[in-house]
């Protein structure tokens, strides 16, 4: 390709890149800008292209940084891309969106699928001919992870067409079932200082690791198949015993499988995990419950599902947050959002501390009706609409967690002799609970791995265990 060739076909890509209508913010990030700035080094090449070969640098780091592709990059900004045609795609249905807009979303993606076919290969060549350098600078490229996730499947999609604008039906849809912004890239997100910011590694623990309470687990699982199919899901209370696996249960439903639930509900898929099917988990602390009507006003607007994580709940006397759980609830003149729900773990039954100076005496005479304020307080609790109880773990099923984590960590060890430690460990913690049985577990392993059978129990006083 000649200068003037090279010239007029970048010329031609920033004239697309300036003509974007909707998808403007998928070249204002990192690797958007680095392309854009790179173009511009190689049309104005400066007497000794060295601007050109540092915005190539620059191109070069954008992407190592992201361990992406420039054609996977641009895809995924697509699917992430927060404008009025995605934000319209999630309130309404595909029939309804303004003609307007569905022109302008096949314009933009037409424009995108040129900008995608200029190849991080075409742009080393471009830079190599413009510095005059003997072999072309070297090209990020990595083989592409196999993913089975919808987004996996929309990159590869995009990946075959020619034209683009055959896709706008199907990614509003794309937009209806998984959002945008953070909510499309991260499947777990806390709030915080007055706003979402996501995780990027949430925990992977699964419910198959989680053995024991199994009536609570099959319960938890069925109300949030409920919620994403649609129905009216209820608010949670898991209360109880301290290291049963409450908080566990709730951050299991992430990596949850929908076959695990009510395989017959209607949408279901066998083999889609919760988080495909567009679960969300929001955590939300203790300290920042008073924006809770704020973050469920924000969160109604929006096509995922969300679950609402509180953990440990409790509150003290006149606590705003009390007030501002209660609002969500029980709802206010603002009609309930279905998509999201409240689930909080807590070792206490009764929320609010309550103490027996407050428990009203013949005498008192500081409120007419001081039972009425006492009881509020003692029923905050079955404002949730499901309340699971977690009992402490007796001696079998503590044993039977502890059996169970020693097989998937696949050690090989004599049932007797790992019952044995196992019990000890537990006299000597934090008594029978599935928390102990995983700590035990994570211990022993890690002993055995470093210091080998034989060495990995030299002193019962310690934190391993020997059988006498």
């Amino acid at each position: 390709m000649t200068d003037s060739q090279t010239i007029a076909r970048i010329q031609f890509l920033q004239r697309q890149a300036a003509s974007l209508l909707l998808y403007q913010s998928v070249l204002k990030g990192q690797t958007g800008s680095a392309f854009l700035g790179l173009l511009q080094a190689i049309r104005y090449k400066d007497a000794d292209a060295r601007g050109c070969l540092e915005a190539y640098g620059n191109y070069f780091q954008s992407l190592a940084s992201q361990n992406q592709n420039w054609e996977e990059y641009l895809v995924l900004q697509i699917l992430r891309d927060d404008n009025p045609f995605s934000r319209a795609a999630q309130k309404y249905d595909f029939a309804e969106l303004p003609p307007a807009l569905i022109a302008a979303t096949q314009h933009d993606l037409q424009i995108m699928r040129s900008l995608y076919e200029c190849s991080s290969a075409l742009l080393s060549e471009w830079v190599q001919h413009v510095a005059h350098l003997p072999v072309s600078p070297i090209v990020w490229y990595i083989e592409p992870p196999e993913m089975s996730t919808l987004e996996a499947e929309y990159i590869a999609s995009l990946q075959q067409l020619e034209h683009w604008t055959d896709v706008v039906e199907d990614l509003a849809t794309y937009y209806r079932r998984c959002g945008t912004g953070l909510f499309a890239e991260y499947r777990a997100l806390r709030w915080q200082a007055g706003k979402f910011i996501g995780i990027p590694h949430p925990d992977t623990i699964r419910l198959g690791e989680l053995v024991g309470y199994e009536s609570q687990k099959e319960t938890l699982l069925k109300n949030t198949e409920f919620l994403l199919s649609g129905q009216t899901a209820l608010n949670v209370l898991l209360y109880g015993s301290r290291g049963a696996g409450k908080s566990s249960l709730v951050k299991a439903l992430l990596n949850e499988n929908s076959h695990s639930a009510n395989s017959n509900s209607p949408g279901n898929s066998n083999s889609e995990s919760f988080a495909s099917r567009g679960l969300r988990l929001i955590e939300v602390a203790k300290s920042e419950l008073k924006d809770l009507p704020l973050i469920v006003e924000k969160l109604s607007e929006l096509s995922p599902k969300f679950i609402i994580f509180v953990d440990d709940l409790s509150f003290e006397e006149d606590d705003d947050a009390f007030k501002a759980l209660k609002v969500v609830l029980e709802g206010s003149l603002t009609s309930r959002s279905p998509n999201v729900v409240v689930y909080a773990t807590s070792n206490r039954r009764h929320l609010i501390r309550e103490f027996f100076s407050e428990r009203p005496a013949p005498r008192d005479n500081d409120e007419v009706q001081a039972w009425d304020t006492m009881q509020e307080k003692l029923s905050f609790s079955d404002r949730f609409g499901l309340t699971l109880t977690f009992a402490p773990a007796d001696q079998n099923t503590y044993l039977e967690i502890v059996r169970h984590l020693a097989k998937q960590a696949e050690i090989a060890i004599d049932i007797e002799e790992l019952e044995y430690k196992a019990l000890q460990w537990a006299t000597r913690h934090n008594g029978r609970s599935g928390r102990t049985a995983r700590q035990f577990v994570d211990y022993l392993k890690a002993d055995i791995a470093v210091f080998g059978w034989k060495n990995s129990t030299s002193n019962p006083s310690e934190l391993s265990v020997q059988k006498k």
